[in-house]
């Protein structure tokens, strides 16, 4: 339940369209509803202004299935995320209504109108194609989230004409997020080009001394552009609340 959701309940409770046991019945599941594997947590988007999102990763497709199930009923919008194929295409037999992602490994079930809104548009820069998995996880997130979102892929520093090629969108943009692996370094471009919040996400992208992205999320953390946020590696769908978070302020 929303806002708008909890707003149309009272409004109806108080215009006498609905008893008091009706609207009793409609909230008695508020905060959560207890499933035995899972506790749905239903108030969510009244505290947060978004809907609990599910991690698919690790979750049996039994399992999977049952909570879809449950939020599927209340006719919200849901995500599921790090998903891998063959969940997904059993998930999508059931919901048939639902776009899976391959490259994010997103499940997304749209069944309301998402509001596009904020102080602008999120950007998201990927380093190299190898990127594109965790970058297109926070594409996904972000406009779930209602945010407009621009991407720009494959301008890592090995080529930085490439990314300057794209001055004006960085210049446009409100919030700005950077995927990178090998040693971490687009960030930093980046963050001394712009004047607005830049999420940075290092990526187990790399050879070697890389160490599964460890290389670039110390690379990120000891960046020399002042004000660049780093969440941890391959967290795609982190940076995309953050930066839902900060696009949503108001001015």
């Amino acid at each position: 339940m929303n806002n708008k959701e909890l707003t149309r309940l009272l409004q109806s409770l108080a215009d006498g369209q609905i008893s008091v046991e009706d609207g009793v019945e409609q909230l008695k599941k508020l905060p959560f509803e207890d499933l035995g594997i899972a506790q749905i947590d239903h108030h969510r988007e009244l505290r947060q202004g978004v809907p609990e999102v599910i991690l698919g990763e690790s979750k049996s497709l039994e399992q999977l299935k049952t909570i879809l199930a449950v939020m599927a009923r209340r006719g919200g919008n849901i995500l599921v995320t790090r998903l891998n194929g063959e969940k997904a295409t059993a998930l999508c037999s059931q919901f048939p209504e639902a776009e899976y992602d391959a490259d994010a490994r997103t499940f997304c079930l749209i069944q309301q109108k998402i509001d596009r809104g904020g102080r602008g548009k999120i950007l998201m820069i990927c380093a190299g194609t190898s990127d594109i998995p965790v970058a297109r996880e926070a594409v996904v997130t972000a406009r779930m989230l209602g945010n407009e979102v621009d991407e720009i892929i494959d301008v890592g520093v090995a080529g930085i004409h490439r990314l300057l090629a794209y001055n004006e969108q960085l210049q446009q943009a409100a919030v700005i997020i950077v995927v990178a692996g090998m040693e971490g370094a687009l960030p930093s471009v980046v963050g001394g080009l712009v004047a607005v919040p830049v999420i940075a996400v290092p990526t187990s992208v790399g050879y070697g001394a890389a160490f599964g992205g460890i290389a670039a999320l110390l690379g990120m953390l000891n960046s020399c552009a002042s004000g660049v946020t780093v969440v941890n590696i391959d967290n795609g769908f982190g940076a995309a609340f953050a930066a839902n978070r900060i696009n949503r302020l108001e001015s």
